[in-house]
């Protein structure tokens, strides 16, 4: 028997090995083969840049925020490019570690006692707020809170969120390129017992566009690249190639067709609008809330300055009753019951210092300064005239104004929108198909681009069915006619909700007001009271001294309180009646004819000044100097208004 030739027996072994000898003795069938993949390649898209996607959305939202106004502000959120991120533990790790030492390997070391003149060092050291702390002032912390906060910036988020769906539908409505490449060996066994193989290389590369049509279907056409080489034996003649051009179409005529096709990008168009919208409110919004927590901080401070005035008032009178005990024209008992008031308003002052130490680095938290930095808040000097409206008209102006009463209307076409798209499903299906196959020339191997029209396949076809089983969509159909109803009662709810909280802050201003006058008079008596009664200190219970201090206290704490809430209100009526307008950078835009003074973003602003220093509680000490000035006078400059503008 003959031996079998060595290339007959590598065959057997391996067929692809006839394949690769073939490609490397074929330079020529290499460079054709790589000329079509090139070809292919250079019909595809790189990697996309971030940057140029960020610029797509920078003007989606540009022209959407200008549309409301020319004090609306565009989002310009930091956005990372995420090949950039790199976690600080690795992402796919199954198992991640959990710190939870035992209690034996947890140390713990207890503190002698102390004294409470030394406890309130500690207390007074802990709560106090440092000399060197920053200053800031209300402007400094709008303008930082609306470029750090996190809230601030996950709302910007949510509207360049809605931007991106609204492009990537715009995107799908748009001529879209694909390219496959696809390369592929066959092995033919041509002789079962010699092991005679025949391996063909193939590379295939498709060129498609797709669009998908105004009102319902979507066509593709399609190029097809071919080359095809006999690669076992080098010195054959068997590279082919093809192309062919396909062409395709669909397009229904009852179910689906019409503006129903467009739906989603009808709703990516509308989202994107009352996202606009929703953003812009929430800045209001946030304007107000962020000027409340100031205000607030502001009268906190007020009120602990307050209690440490009506303390150290307090303890100068037990001085003198002190005093007059020794002498014997009072008793213990009396000087006892100062002793005790003195107690209960150190005891007290110190709550409110915790409380207002907290509520400062919550503060600091929203706005986005770093808790580990400490501000003090300057005093606001703010004038806010009082608007000239009844309840009735600040209703009338929230009904028109209101931005997010004007997304709830149009939400109620979305509903209505929803009910017609219902119903489309419920016809019988129509659709029309065609597809043109056009090849190059059949008598070439070498096809190129010599296509041939009347050598191609053409084809059209009809669809037809009769709709035998719409239960589903009958079912959606009622669906969607219950969310209309629900969507027309929720909007009557949301609407009485306007009415009543415009009515409100329009009545609030009034009552601040009163409330404002009402306690500067209670502040007149009390202070004429209780010089009365300290003049006649021999002869009076000293429980009528203490009933007077707190009666004291408690206006100014009421009259400072009036004050916030008057500033408050009309920053209320502003934002229920929607007529509140805010800078880009985070500052009020007095409207026409109002002139505000702390707010005119077009004045230049002072420095900012720090407040007046909290007095320290002191320990009781014998014959201590009294305080000169009026007993618990309000902190200069804190809560200056003019109620009336």
């Amino acid at each position: 028997m003959r031996p079998p030739s060595p290339h007959r027996s590598h065959a057997r072994q391996n067929p692809l090995s006839g394949a690769w000898r073939g490609i490397c003795a074929s330079p020529t069938r290499i460079a054709s083969l790589l000329a079509v993949a090139g070809a292919c390649f250079a019909f595809t898209p790189g990697c996309t840049n971030i940057s140029s996607v960020d610029r797509d959305i920078e003007k989606l939202l540009a022209r959407r925020t200008n549309a409301l106004g020319a004090d609306a502000r565009v989002p310009e959120p930091v956005m990372r490019d995420p090949s950039q991120v790199r976690p600080e533990r690795p992402a796919f790790e199954e198992q991640p570690p959990s710190v939870n030492p035992d209690a034996d390997e947890l140390p713990f070391r207890d503190r002698p006692p102390i004294s409470a003149e030394r406890r309130l060092e500690r207390l007074d050291t802990f709560l106090d707020i440092p000399e060197d702390a920053r200053v800031v002032d209300l402007s400094t912390v709008l303008r930082t809170s609306q470029s750090n906060a996190r809230e601030y910036i996950n709302a910007e988020e949510d509207y360049v969120l809605d931007a991106i769906r609204l492009l990537i539908e715009r995107h799908r409505w748009g001529p879209r390129f694909f390219d496959d490449l696809v390369a592929r060996f066959d092995a033919f066994n041509l002789d079962p017992q010699g092991g005679e193989y025949r391996v063909v290389g193939e590379l295939i590369n498709t060129l498609r566009v797709t669009q998908r049509l105004p009102y319902g279907g979507n066509v593709e056409a399609a190029l097809v690249t071919r080359a095809t080489d006999e690669l076992r034996n080098a010195a054959t003649e068997d590279y082919v190639s093809s192309s062919d051009i396909v062409l395709t179409a669909n397009i229904p005529l009852l179910r689906g067709a019409g503006m129903v096709a467009r739906e989603d990008l009808i709703q990516s168009e509308r989202n994107l609008v009352y996202g606009a919208r929703r953003f812009e409110r929430f800045r209001r919004q946030f304007f107000v809330d962020v000027c409340t927590n100031y205000f607030d901080l502001l009268l906190q401070r007020q009120n602990i300055a307050n209690q440490i005035a009506s303390v150290e008032s307090v303890r100068r009178e037990q001085r003198r009753l002190q005093e007059l005990a020794e002498a014997g024209r009072r008793s213990a008992f009396d000087v006892n019951n100062f002793r005790q008031q003195v107690l209960r308003g150190e005891n007290s002052v110190l709550n409110a210092k915790e409380a207002y130490r907290v509520a400062l680095d919550r503060f600091k938290v929203r706005i986005g300064v770093p808790l580990d930095e400490e501000i003090t808040l300057a005093p606001v000097d703010l004038t806010i005239p009082e608007p000239d409206v009844t309840p009735t008209g600040a209703a009338e102006l929230a009904l028109r104004y209101r931005l997010d009463l004007q997304n709830r209307r149009d939400q109620i076409e979305d509903a209505r929108r929803a009910v017609a798209n219902s119903r489309n499903q419920l016809l019988p299906d129509f659709e029309l198909t065609g597809r043109a196959n056009i090849p190059t020339q059949s008598d070439r191997r070498l096809g190129g681009a010599n296509f041939r029209t009347d050598e191609g396949d053409y084809s059209v076809a009809a669809r037809f069915s009769l709709p035998l089983d719409r239960q589903i969509e009958r079912l959606n159909l009622r669906s969607a006619t219950i969310s209309l109803e629900r969507a027309i009662r929720e909007l009557e709810n949301f609407i009485d909700n306007i009415v009543i909280s415009a009515r409100q802050a329009a009545r609030d201003i009034d009552r601040a007001q009163f409330s404002i006058l009402q306690q500067e008079e209670t502040i007149r008596i009390n202070e004429l009271r209780l010089e009365e009664l300290k003049l006649k200190i021999d002869t009076v219970q000293s429980q009528d001294i203490l009933n007077a201090e707190n009666d004291l206290l408690d206006a100014r704490n009421a009259r400072d309180s009036a004050i916030r809430d008057y500033r408050v209100a009309v920053l209320r009526y502003l934002l229920e009646t929607d007529q509140l307008r805010v800078s880009n950078q985070g500052a009020f835009l007095p409207l026409q004819g109002m002139l505000v003074e702390g707010f005119d973003p077009n004045q230049p602003r002072p420095a900012p000044r720090a407040p007046d220093p909290l007095p320290e509680l002191q320990p009781e000490q014998e014959n201590a100097p009294e305080t000169q000035g009026a007993p618990g006078a309000p902190e200069q400059g804190t809560n200056t208004v003019t109620p009336g503008g």
